[in-house]
């Protein structure tokens, strides 16, 4: 069974803005490569260490090409100094961008 995921998206003026839980400078990049339900965020994992803003730079990469869009549709809106991040995603409506994420996630046992 998917989780249900939409806790981690809210739309704002700009886009839509999920929220992300990274870790960094792990064996392979991921995303999505989960769902905290208690934090409310989509997992990410990239290879890059987080020093000088390199994987926040790899996050913003990863989840455009994952999402098939424009590295300039996505952006890093807080969080460039911790796990906790929230990132603004531009030409997708929300609920695309939703059911499209939920759709890469594996499935959870209840």
């Amino acid at each position: 069974m998917k989780p249900d995921i939409s806790p981690a998206f809210h739309r704002d003026s700009g886009g839509t803005v999920i929220s992300v839980e990274v870790s960094a400078g792990t064996k392979s990049d991921s995303f999505p490569s989960g769902y905290n339900s208690w934090r409310k965020a989509i997992g990410c994992s990239v290879r890059m260490a987080p020093t000088g803003g390199k994987a926040n730079i790899a996050v913003t990469d990863l989840i455009a090409d994952t999402l098939g869009l424009p590295r300039t549709a996505v952006s890093l809106v807080s969080g460039s100094r911790s796990h906790q991040k929230k990132i603004r995603i531009t030409g997708i409506s929300a609920e695309m961008l939703t059911e499209q994420i939920a759709g890469l996630l594996p499935a959870q046992d209840s």
